[in-house]
């Protein structure tokens, strides 16, 4: 079998973190992917990355709350359970120390969410038809 650099199976951990970020999933769960005992990945994920396997995880999630944050009017609860996050304490916390405001306060400085609100254009040109139909096949038959 072919030798594969450490970094290939370091990025497929980084992608289980990436795209299942809202699950329970732990250090060891990101070893497992990359085949690696848990003390070893996270000593070769920091080398490589630059940063703690739990540090990245958490990164993720704080960066997809914040922009639920921007673009939803979900609870701060709602969202800290939907990004993964167990305590709405603890999210606050993390959060804060991360962007330098409270969740609250960061939704209160951007736009409301409404104003990114987005339609999807068959529904804007089926409300946008004329409710005034002027072709004769509409009209009902005579009566005779």
């Amino acid at each position: 079998m072919a030798f594969v650099p450490p970094a290939r199976h370091l990025l497929k951990a980084r992608d289980l973190a990436d795209a299942r970020y809202a699950e329970p999933i732990a250090v060891e769960d990101m070893a497992a992917a990359a085949g690696l005992s848990k003390a070893h990945f996270s000593r070769e994920f920091r080398r490589t990355f630059g940063e703690s396997p739990y540090v990245y995880l958490m990164t993720r999630r704080l960066e997809r709350a914040a922009a639920l944050l921007r673009n939803t009017d979900h609870s701060v609860a709602e969202i800290c359970l939907e990004v993964g996050l167990q305590g709405v304490g603890s999210f606050t916390t993390s959060f804060k120390r991360t962007y330098g405001q409270t969740p609250t306060e960061y939704r209160d400085a951007a736009p409301p969410a409404s104003a990114h609100a987005r339609v999807p254009a068959c529904i804007v040109r089926a409300y946008a038809r004329p409710q005034h139909r002027t072709f004769r096949e509409d009209r009902p038959p005579a009566r005779t």
